[in-house]
């Protein structure tokens, strides 16, 4: 209940402020920008790699000039003549974690990376900015964009299959998703709407999806591959597919992912789309989910209901893991102790004030011993985004913790509740 009333009140009280009209600034048309970061730990650099347009906006037609998570990077989009902010995203990227391996202190590398904007009406100023660990701009780029230049290229739309799994109105009223095919080939197409009903199927049984399901469109892409499969390196298997998708991404067995961020979208073009799924036809166990970007995951594994939920977590709603390793600490560099991290799902009580701390039951201790779980569902449990020590969890298990989890933790739930209310709402939050 105090949820919903501080949610309520925060609707109310923003919804009065900055008020913007989309049809002020911006066409019905979505603006693509191929982006290619590069670099290495000690510097970085971000290039326009091509401007391009696609028929009709699928994204947000509401908070337009604001976003509720920080992420990794953030693309502000100004008016020129004002200076005014029209449009503003979020998001991470698979450069992000690269840093964090040690193969970027001894070599440079480049990944791409695709930001949608609302087409605008007049000349705009875009600037883009990856941040640190520590939240401090790493590294940004600021470029005009003349919505009359000749030079952006308008996509043809895709000749990739489609079908609607959920359909419940216009992408001005909608959260759009794609789910798309990797390592199906065009004898496969059944196998893979099949495959992404069930997807969809295991998403929203999970609240708050399930409640809030009539908000969603849900759009399966049959993006063929020419060979069954998905390539595993450590197995010297190497499979042509639509996004050349890899296991042992950073030498991670795990890791799912690909860096043909351009081919995901060329994909897409011309089907509505703000969210996307790329479905795997493989067994192995895997996935990966980056912040609005994508989420990869398996598709013929037993385990693949609960992953295709959790790693849509981490692409929709920006949900940190909350899985540790036991026996050390790893991945410590990347997650430091004197700044909160972002995700709403973790803390390190450095500003804990900015997470759950609202919602705990009075006197709830912080942090919370193991062993008072049963007494405070919802506490502060040592654990999580892999570190054993000074990184917390909001409950004992979550979906973002395990795969036997049943549910959402009641903070993953609430975080995902608002980003669809911020998605959705009629009226500006802020």
């Amino acid at each position: 209940m105090k949820f919903i009333t501080s949610l309520l009140l925060f609707l109310l009280l923003s919804s009065t402020v900055l008020a913007q009209s989309f049809s002020e600034f911006f066409l019905d048309k979505t603006l693509r920008i191929d982006y290619i970061w590069s670099g290495n730990t000690s510097s970085q650099h971000i290039v326009i790699d091509e401007i391009s347009c696609n028929s009709g906006w699928a994204g947000r037609h509401n908070n337009l000039n604001w976003f509720p998570l920080a992420g990794d990077g953030e693309l502000t989009m100004k008016d020129k003549t004002t200076q005014k902010v029209i449009y503003k995203t979020t998001f991470s990227s698979l450069f992000h974690e690269w840093l964090e391996t040690p193969e970027s202190t001894i070599c440079s590398k480049g990944f791409e990376h695709t930001l949608l904007m609302p087409y605008p009406k007049n000349k705009v100023e875009i600037t883009v900015k990856l941040f640190s660990l520590n939240k401090l701009s790493q590294v940004e780029l600021t470029h005009i964009i003349d919505p009359c230049d000749i030079l952006i290229r308008e996509n043809k739309k895709t000749q990739n299959s489609y079908r609607y799994l959920i359909h419940n109105g216009t992408p001005e009223e909608c959260i759009d998703i794609a789910i798309l095919a990797e390592g199906y080939t065009v004898e496969e197409q059944e196998v893979f709407y099949q495959d992404a009903t069930k997807a969809v199927q295991s998403i929203f049984q999970h609240e708050p999806f399930k409640s809030l399901q009539h908000k969603f469109n849900v759009v399966a892409v049959a993006s063929p591959s020419k060979e069954s499969g998905v390539s595993i390196p450590k197995q010297n298997k190497w499979i042509n597919t639509a996004f050349n998708s890899h296991f042992d991404t950073f030498y991670s067995d795990r890791y799912l992912t690909t860096k043909r961020v351009k081919s995901i979208h060329d994909a897409l073009n011309g089907i509505p789309y703000e969210h996307i799924i790329i479905l795997a036809n493989t067994e192995q166990y895997g996935g990966g989910g980056i912040f609005n970007s994508f989420t990869l995951t398996t598709s013929k594994h037993p385990a693949f209901a609960p992953v295709v939920v959790h790693e849509f977590g981490h692409s929709f709603a920006g949900l940190a893991d909350e899985y540790f390793y036991e026996d050390e600490d790893i991945y410590t560099e990347e997650n430091p102790l004197d700044v909160e991290p972002w995700e709403q799902n973790v803390t390190n009580l450095v500003d804990f004030d900015s997470k759950w701390k609202s919602l705990l039951k009075p006197k709830t201790p912080i942090p919370t011993p193991i062993e008072n779980s049963a007494q405070y569902p919802l506490g502060v449990y040592e654990g999580a985004k892999y570190r054993t020590h000074k990184m917390y969890r909001p409950a004992i298990d979550c979906r973002m913790k395990s795969n036997s989890a049943d549910a959402f933790c009641p903070v993953c739930n609430n975080a995902i509740e608002k980003l669809i209310l911020f998605y959705t709402q009629k009226e500006d939050l802020e």
